[in-house]
């Protein structure tokens, strides 16, 4: 699964296998489902078997949403471009605070690796740079969680969406701007994604600051998950709630 702490007040996330993630094969049934909703395009192929889906479909075309405002700016999820932005994704991974959890310091390479698996891959995973006002200034991965290998610890749902967010430069932590844009991402997600009833996060049980931003986003605590390399704090945003949290 990929890094699977939000980096928000603290700079910090937690991590494991990227291609844990990806290599998550969807089963017949669970495709059939999916055409059903409509999630897939591209009809059947000459066999009669399902297409894969487009890259984009699984996230309702990601890089089609459009910014949106925040109290602390205008936010806009731009898909990462390898070329371009890789330079300043590595320097950020290479922050002493972020690279304990994120696990990608070195050299530019470790980072492309990890930043193609999820480009390469069926679109379940879309890493993105945040521009706030026009500035970059965040980096996140908004992924299908019921399509992930955490689906496998918790009662996920169809369309179960998830967030890693970190916070690059070290002016913009600890005070409050994660949370703020955790809340505006998290409502982003739910507005261009109708069929998603929840959004998910599972920071570190031992991260207080980043479960606190969560809370502080309209998250709710829902359990705590074990996962493979951590206990995590299993944290919701549901659609139903959201006018109330």
């Amino acid at each position: 699964m990929p890094p699977t702490d939000a980096s928000t007040d603290t700079g910090t996330a937690s991590t494991s296998s990227n291609e844990d993630t990806l290599e998550l094969r969807l089963s017949d049934d669970f495709l059939a489902l999916l055409a059903e909703d409509g999630d897939l395009c591209g009809g059947r192929t000459e066999e009669g078997q399902e297409a894969l889906p487009a890259n984009g479909e699984l996230l309702d075309h990601l890089a089609d949403w459009g910014p949106v405002v925040t109290p602390a700016g205008t936010l806009h999820l731009v898909p990462v471009r390898v070329e371009r932005e890789l330079p300043l994704i590595s320097r950020w991974m290479n922050d002493a605070a972020v690279a304990s959890y994120w696990k990608l310091a070195g050299s530019e390479s470790v980072t492309a690796d990890h930043l193609r698996t999820q480009l390469d891959g069926d679109g379940r995973s879309v890493p993105c740079l945040g521009l706030l006002d026009g500035t970059p200034m965040s980096y996140w991965e908004i992924y299908r969680a019921d399509l992930d290998p955490i689906a496998r610890h918790y009662p996920a749902r169809p369309h179960d969406t998830g967030i890693h967010l970190l916070i690059g430069p070290v002016a913009d932590r600890g005070r409050g701007l994660g949370s703020t844009l955790l809340r505006a991402v998290a409502d982003l997600i739910l507005d261009r994604r109708p069929s998603c009833a929840r959004v998910i996060a599972e920071p570190d049980l031992r991260n207080f600051p980043s479960v606190s931003a969560f809370l502080s986003a309209g998250f709710r605590f829902s359990a705590e998950v074990d996962l493979p390399d951590k206990r995590a704090a299993l944290m919701v945003r549901d659609r139903l709630l959201r006018d109330l949290m």
